[in-house]
């Protein structure tokens, strides 16, 4: 399966701008290198917006502009979607979501993608949404979006996947949860900070060689008022080899996942049925 990451200079509380940069991003990569039937394309965490403590502001409206965006682009690419959303779901003053929400192509003779009621006006489907288990609280990211409960996964092209966001990656216990849960693929969406971009590319190994899953960490770039964001975005297989990764500027990255071979390797060195 081909897996491409998206890394952006977020646009601070800018969504239409947001909008038009994906696509851009998504339509220069198609014209050199092609997107696939069937790829997964994954945007960082809040890519409308940046990480935005002004749930009113980042939130999604009645007009789910946000989403919609993902259906188009899951629908125009024949493509499975992993974008980072928030709403708003409760009337007390913690009220927000921080999210990720996969949308797909419904593929025909594959149930997964059927189209059922929910689905897209683009001949899409929602296939899981999450929402962040660990809010920042050196952020205070806690006083304004509410923590989730548990991990998720979904299928696609035949692969288990499970969505997490920024600080969750520092809580390996959640990726465990997860591949108690069949996870093969891990997907993590950020908005991580320059300052400790060594602690993300030796966590996001941390939790492929730990679990034996593909790892796509997808960060954004650039800066937003309070910090300035590294960008390094990559993707690494099962052994903790590095796939790919970009540097600091806006790019659409991508790597093969081979679903055979996590799976031969986790047969052959069988660590996860050790766990305890």
């Amino acid at each position: 399966m081909q897996v491409i990451a998206c890394q952006m200079d977020i646009v601070w509380e800018d969504k239409l701008a947001n909008y038009e940069k994906v696509q851009r991003l998504l339509d220069r990569f198609n014209q050199s290198n092609g997107i696939k039937p069937g790829a997964m394309i994954v945007l960082p965490e809040m890519f409308a917006t940046g990480f935005s403590m002004n749930v009113d502001t980042a939130a999604e409206d009645e007009t789910r502009a946000t989403e919609k965006v993902i259906e188009e682009l899951a629908a125009s690419y024949g493509a499975c979607v992993i974008g980072g959303i928030s709403r708003v779901v409760g009337v007390s003053e913690v009220n927000g979501s921080n999210e990720a929400v996969v949308i797909a192509r419904a593929m025909d003779g594959d149930p997964s993608t059927s189209p059922v009621s929910g689905a897209g006006d683009n001949n899409s489907i929602e296939l899981t949404r999450y929402r962040k288990m660990q809010p920042f609280t050196h952020g205070d990211e806690d006083k304004h979006y509410l923590p989730g409960d548990s991990p998720v996964v979904f299928d696609w092209q035949g692969m288990k996947i499970s969505p997490f966001i920024c600080y969750d990656l520092r809580f390996p216990e959640h990726f465990r949860s997860a591949v108690r849960m069949g996870a093969e693929v891990f997907a993590i969406i950020a908005n991580w900070p320059a300052k400790r971009a060594a602690h993300w590319k030796a966590l996001l190994c941390a939790r492929a060689i730990e679990n034996q899953a593909y790892v796509i960490g997808v960060n954004r770039c650039g800066s937003d008022p309070a910090l300035d964001y590294a960008g390094e975005s990559l993707i690494i297989d099962p052994m903790g080899n590095l796939l790919v990764q970009a540097g600091g500027d806006e790019v659409a990255i991508e790597a093969s996942v081979n679903i055979d071979l996590l799976r031969e390797y986790r047969e052959k060195f069988p660590v996860l049925k050790d766990m305890r």
